[in-house]
């Protein structure tokens, strides 16, 4: 892919992945990051790195947006202010973006906007069949509100004549950051513990196809709105956690209660105890192949170790 992609969020988990392969694809990357000098020397010499995007000219070439900034859903409670600190972070960033949207001499064709399946929140009554993308999000639930939100403003791009694509990640397993290291470690030590009832949905995909559908969804042009980010193969919690441990050779004995996460995260912990089958139709509709469709290959390979991504 041999054009110049505009990343924010490109010091993140799935950003530095996104970067790396994009350059061996032969592109070129214009990088977002409110610490330039930092994201310089991580990224590396071939990545033009800005702190604010109106250091960009109107002539700036930018074929292609991806925008995956915001600060980390789970992390702290989700008190008032860091509700407003999850929610400012991504907005201000799109509002910046489109402000560069609006004065370029040539606009970007499309825009690949970060979203996730806390958008389908979790109904009061579990879906008969896996949730595809007109499945409905639920008002009132913060992380739900959140994922509405964040597709709307970059919605706005449209306007613009961009074509937008909302790609609804689920949990991104991968080496280097993300959920995945500390799991593994657990399930290593024989930790790996069943949260809540276990029965849960959890949607997850690998980090070489969270990549692979960002380049999908830059390379299709008849592909736009939401996507659902997840591998086709989905599980419960209690499926994942057990495979996890299986992949190390271990076994997961541990429980832990619903009550007590709940008194120790508030509302953030429905993300972990609650989830709702879902299924990737629009991207398998549009003919991506997905390297790790089933969780035992992916859990394989992450558990041999990590290796280069492919090109």
């Amino acid at each position: 892919m041999s054009f110049t992609l505009l990343i924010t969020g490109a010091t993140g988990f799935i950003g530095q992945a996104l970067v790396a392969r994009h350059l061996r694809g032969g592109g070129q990357v214009i990088a977002l990051s409110r610490d330039a000098t930092r994201a310089q020397q991580l990224l590396g010499p071939k990545v033009q790195v800005v702190s604010r995007l109106a250091e960009l000219p109107n002539s700036a070439p930018v074929d292609a947006c991806v925008h995956l900034a915001g600060a980390r859903v789970i992390g702290p409670p989700w008190t008032p202010a860091r509700r407003a600190l999850l929610v400012q972070s991504r907005h201000d960033v799109a509002m910046e973006l489109q402000a560069l949207l609006q004065r370029l001499q040539v606009r970007p064709r499309v825009l690949v906007q970060a979203s996730a399946i806390g958008y389908y929140g979790n109904p009061a009554q579990p879906p008969a069949s896996p949730l595809d993308e007109s499945g409905p999000p639920q008002s009132g639930q913060f992380q739900s509100d959140l994922c509405v939100g964040i597709e709307r403003d970059a919605l706005g791009a449209e306007a613009l004549g961009l074509r937008v694509v909302c790609l609804r990640f689920g949990v991104v397993l991968g080496h280097g950051d993300g959920a995945y290291p500390a799991q593994a470690l657990a399930a290593r030590l024989g930790l790996g513990a069943v949260l809540g009832s276990g029965r849960q949905a959890m949607a997850w995909l690998h980090l070489d196809d969270a990549v692979g559908l960002i380049q999908h969804a830059l390379a299709s042009p008849d592909l736009h709105g939401p996507v659902n980010a997840v591998a086709p193969e989905g599980c419960t919690q209690a499926q994942f956690t057990r495979a996890l441990a299986a992949s190390f050779g271990r076994r997961a004995w541990l429980r832990v209660p619903a009550g007590a996460l709940r008194l120790a995260m508030g509302e953030m912990s429905e993300l972990l105890l609650g989830g709702v089958p879902m299924v990737p139709a629009a991207a398998l509709g549009s003919g991506y192949r997905f390297r790790y469709p089933q969780l035992e290959g992916a859990l394989a390979a992450l558990a041999s170790g990590p290796k280069q991504a492919p090109g």
